[in-house]
């Protein structure tokens, strides 16, 4: 018996999960289900996107299958149709096409129209069917036909067992005669197999908003819209519409591999070589760097990396740095480079980074590897209110044309996974609340039962059971396209042509629809305009006082001595729970020590076992040992413990024989370690060195401990010391100036560690005096006036800036501020005027809060058409506000108050229950017993902590630090996940300066705060 020979095929027109909410697949297993079925060929055509074509690009290479590359597009004046690219020319026409008509429209739409096809040369087009009527409509096949040449354009036949296929296909292929066009087979596909029908149909609800069982016909009529078998392919489809799809495959014969990237020249003037003018900014900015005489090892190392990136061409992309910040220094923006390139010469020359690299152990693999063929890592923070002014900059100078933020892909996780399949199931918005509220981070990507059952739900019910499945299929997919952070790509020639653009959600900003991730495919420059609060903090401060960063004394005592005792709130980098508690037991006292402050409380030093070794060390409790010159070098000032990146590379280097090339590929492999869950080569071939040079096995062990600790995490020398310079200004200005320090930070909300209410009462605790806001005496900012704080308009919710523009010029101007003329002769509106009375902010004027809202609602027109004549009226003697009543009023309205702490108004019932005051808990022995209780602050759940929740509470006396061990968690979890004023029974441990709170009990007090709004930080 012979066996049938099935029929070659290859599949055009097929959308995976980058086709947002319509694609069920990942692009990765719908190549390898192509090639495992033996097609000879696979289209990737999301729609009216090549988002996926990078990473298709790389898993086709890898498996070596055939893949082409195109688009579906819904033609506003015509029909859908498939454009399939043919060559080089082909893509850049296609990827400007997208474009084009995802310029017309707003985020996440897009209008193409039949014109834009004209001169689309180096495409094929597949002319789909009307979805309703199945059907080709003559005209419009004509239209793309005469657009694109015969010869060019197909009609798709997609047959889906739809009960009438056989009269379909005849109908296709006459009208395929009739108008000379040939046919061919497609599938529609939109997913691998089968069986993700269901979540085809799930996605097709959330895309649609729509419940499922509301949706009707708007759903596939069955699951036939995935790659199909050969055999069933025969049995739909005569050989030769199969056959057609052979014909058009080879004629795509476009590969990613032919784009070339060119960096920007940067701001290189015309007529001068790139590599010769940042030769001459760097020689400059050294001689101003060093007006005494550069060192004769930094010239050295500056012309090695001159020489290494004229090597490797990447002139450009340092200029183009250099560019973006002398742009934002020459408006006062304040900035900082950090990133690998900090550690170089050249960056410190171009006054990219502060850091001297003279003061730093240089690694000059770290900074570039020929091997890797990529340019360096650089960041740039600025000042986070002012950075859209630097990316506007980089639009303006290099053209739109040539300059877009990158994007990233928003993957579902459980919460937001449970919100959209909930409602897509026809789940209540109630109940959707419930369901979302239950879930923590921690509970990993799937879903639980029994958190359901928390929650107040059946999970044995077919309904919850439908909803854990659909949820959990949906953790981990991609969502839709948002853009990066920050990062932008440039390019010497139109971006457009290598990827389309697209417009971002925020104005004047577009965004291109490839990945971060997918850059490296084509080697795309990407710098990284970063927004850091603390910025816009110390360049007020700095405004306030008069200075610049470099007038701030250097290693200053009464700093340093600050810092030991652990007062860091709101200084930068230092603020955490740990890190205050880190900073009694290291006690910087100098600059270097502030580097490993910031470096040591990270998740690397801490897996890999270094954080406590050092502090024994530093504290003299053990010995310092280096089991080798070559280490000692590397590790002396950090007592023999590798707590940066750059000394893991070097120790590789000097004591095992790596090239810096080969220490790069090491790093690489620590960065891949939490995916791969190995270092691949380098484990034996680390530890032969160490052998091989006279090292024990037991310390290359250790070393490979922690290197793998590193891969959790791990800073590199040269971040840790760009930051270090933010910790000690901002440290120097809150030791010294305090009352600007606060308001700074005030005013460049949200941002940091701490809300506005505890930022205060840490001014208080500093001596400075604070004055409420009031409309007499109040700018729109926080003020310092003679040293005393004055709260700012700024606080106060839901207050337009512009209503307080026009008022704060109303007053300038000599108008009256009571709220009769606020209201008839500035015109300001009732939601404002309301907003400003509950603040308190009228109070001075009107009596108490009380008075303010009553005046307020007096001098608001009556809601009536009648004629009505004013009656003057005179105020009734309301109540006095109690400090209670002003406590929650100003947390509504202000998110602090002025007067006592909330719990000072629950102390009677607190102590009743038997808990005390945090500053009495405090004074205790170290193992005692004793009950607490606070409002929580901050939640955290360190993925290095194995489970450990940390709790800062406070109350009117203070702060603690409460840790519940991972075996208590569970018990006491919707507390720890919702509660807002919790009691806890444990006991008190110290660590010299360093003390916490061990929780044994736990009760959640939260319903005493009654309407009391208050705000925790919760697990950042």
């Amino acid at each position: 018996m012979c066996r049938a020979i099935l029929p070659e095929y290859a599949e055009l027109h097929c959308l995976s999960a980058r086709s947002f909410l319509r694609g069920a697949s990942a692009v990765e297993d719908l190549l390898d289900r192509a090639q495992a079925l033996g097609y000879r060929a696979l289209a990737i055509t999301e729609e009216c996107s090549l988002g996926s074509a990078a990473r298709a690009h790389s898993h086709a290479r890898n498996i070596g299958f055939p893949l082409i590359l195109g688009s579906e597009i819904a033609l506003t004046d015509g029909p859908r149709i498939v454009l399939l690219v043919q060559e080089r020319d082909g893509y850049v026409a296609l990827s400007r096409f997208i474009t084009r008509a995802r310029g017309r429209a707003e985020k996440g739409r897009y209008q193409a129209l039949l014109a834009d096809l004209q001169g689309l040369a180096g495409c094929l087009a597949i002319i789909l069917p009307d979805s309703q009527s199945l059907r080709f409509d003559a005209a419009d096949a004509i239209a793309v036909r005469d657009c694109l040449g015969a010869g060019n354009v197909w009609l798709g036949v997609e047959l889906l067992r739809g009960g009438d296929d056989a009269a379909q296909l005849r109908e296709m292929l006459e009208q395929g005669r009739a108008l000379k066009i040939p046919c061919l087979a497609c599938g529609d596909v939109h997913m691998d197999r089968r069986s993700r029908r269901f979540l085809q149909d799930v996605l097709t609800a959330i895309r649609l908003r729509r419940p499922l069982a509301d949706l009707g016909w708007a759903l596939a009529r069955n699951g036939e819209r995935h790659l199909r078998p050969r055999p069933v392919l025969a049995e739909l489809y005569p050989p030769e519409l199969l056959a057609e799809t052979l014909r058009v495959a080879e004629r795509c014969q476009f590969s990613l591999d032919s784009l070339v990237y060119h960096y920007p020249d940067g701001a290189c003037p015309a007529g001068q070589q790139r590599d010769d003018y940042l030769a001459e900014l760097a020689r400059q900015g050294l001689q101003r760097r060093y007006p005494q005489g550069v060192a004769t090892v930094v010239t050295t190392q500056l012309e090695a990396e001159l020489a290494l990136v004229r090597e490797l061409d990447y002139a450009g992309y340092f200029l183009t740095v250099h560019d973006i910040v002398r742009f934002a220094k020459g408006r006062g923006i304040l900035c900082q480079g950090r990133g690998s390139a900090a550690n170089s010469v050249i960056c410190y020359a171009l006054g990219i980074t502060e850091v001297d690299p003279s003061r730093m152990q240089l690694l000059f693999a770290r900074f570039i590897s020929r091997d890797r063929r990529e340019p360096p890592d650089i960041d740039v923070d600025f000042e986070h209110e002012r950075r859209e002014e630097v990316i506007q900059y980089v639009f303006q100078h290099y053209g739109r044309d040539h300059a877009a933020l990158t994007a990233t892909i928003i993957h579902y996780r459980p919460r937001s996974a449970m919100r959209d399949a909930a409602r897509a199931l026809g789940f209540a918005p109630a109940e959707i609340q419930r369901l979302t509220q239950g879930l923590a981070w921690w509970d990993g990507r799937q879903i639980r039962p029994e958190r359901l059952q928390e929650q107040g739900f059946d999970p044995a019910s077919s309904t919850i059971q439908r909803l854990i499945t659909v949820v959990n299929a949906l953790v981990g997919f991609p969502r839709h396209l948002s853009q990066h952070v920050g990062g932008m790509v440039l390019s010497a020639t139109p971006l457009d042509a290598l990827v389309p653009i697209e417009p971002a959600a925020m104005a004047e900003r577009t965004v291109i629809q490839w990945d971060k991730d997918d850059l490296d495919v084509l080697g795309i420059l990407k710098v990284d305009i970063l927004a850091l609060g603390m910025l816009s903090v110390l360049r007020r401060a700095l405004d306030d006082l008069g200075m610049t960063l470099a007038d701030i004394p250097a290693e200053d005592s009464a700093t340093y001595a600050m810092l030991q005792r652990g007062e860091s709130l709101g200084v930068f980098q230092v603020e955490s729970r740990a890190q205050m508690g880190m900073l009694p037991r290291l006690k910087p006292r100098c600059f270097y020590d502030l580097v490993i402050e910031v470096a040591i409380i990270r998740p690397g030093p801490i897996q890999g076992d270094m954080v406590h070794p050092y502090l024994r060390r530093r504290q003299g409790l053990e010995p310092v040992r280096y089991p080798g010159p070559e280490v000692k070098k590397v590790l002396e000032r950090t007592l023999g413990v590798p707590i940066f990146q750059e000394q893991v590379m070097q120790i590789a280097i000097d004591a095992a024989g790596f090239s810096g090339d080969e220490a790069d590929g090491l790093r690489r492999a620590m960065a891949a370690w939490r995916r791969k869950g190995h270092l691949g080569p380098y484990t034996d071939r680390l530890i032969r060195g160490l052998r091989l040079r006279g090292y024990s096995e037991a310390f290359a062990q250790r070393l490979c401990q922690q290197i793998q600790g590193f891969a959790e995490y791990g800073f590199p020398e040269s971040h840790a010391a760009s930051f270090a310079l933010l910790v000690y200004a901002s440290a120097w200005i809150k030791c010294h100036h305090p009352a600007i320090f606060t308001a700074a930070l005030l005013n460049s909300q949200p941002m940091g560690f701490y809300a506005p209410a505890q930022i205060v009462r840490e001014a208080y605790r500093c001596g400075v005096e604070v004055l409420s806001v009031d409309i007499c005496h109040s700018d729109w900012d926080c003020k310092v006036q003679d040293g005393v704080l004055r709260l700012g308009l700024c606080l106060i919710k839901g207050l337009s800036p512009k209503e307080a523009e026009r008022l704060l010029l109303w007053r300038a101007q000599g108008g009256a501020l009571h709220s009769e003329a606020l209201r008839h002769g500035l015109g300001l509106s009732a939601a404002a005027l309301h907003q400003l009375a509950y603040a308190g902010a009228l109070s001075s004027l009107h009596g108490d809060r009380h008075q303010a809202l009553w005046a307020v609602q007096g001098s608001l027109p009556l809601p009536t058409a009648l004629p009505m004549p004013v009656v003057p009226e005179q105020a009734p003697a309301l109540p006095a506000e109690t400090p209670a009543a002003a406590c929650i009023a100003d947390y509504q309205q202000l998110g602090l108050s002025l007067g006592p702490h909330p719990l000072h108004f629950l102390r009677k019932r607190i102590a009743q229950s038997g808990y005390r005051r945090i500053a009495e808990v405090r004074m205790q022995h170290h193992g005692r017993p004793d009950r607490l209780a606070g409002l929580v602050t901050h939640r955290q759940r360190p993925g290095t902590a194995h489970g450990t929740v940390f709790l800062t509470l406070e109350d009117e006396s203070g702060m603690i630090n409460v840790i519940v061990w991972p075996q208590r968690v569970e018990g006491w979890r919707r507390a720890l996940l919702q509660g807002r004023l919790l009691g806890i029974g444990g006991r008190l441990e110290r660590q010299g300066a360093s003390l916490h709170f061990i929780a044994d009990a736990m009760e959640d007090l939260s319903p005493w705060l009654g309407t009391l709004s208050t705000r925790s930080r919760d697990f950042h």
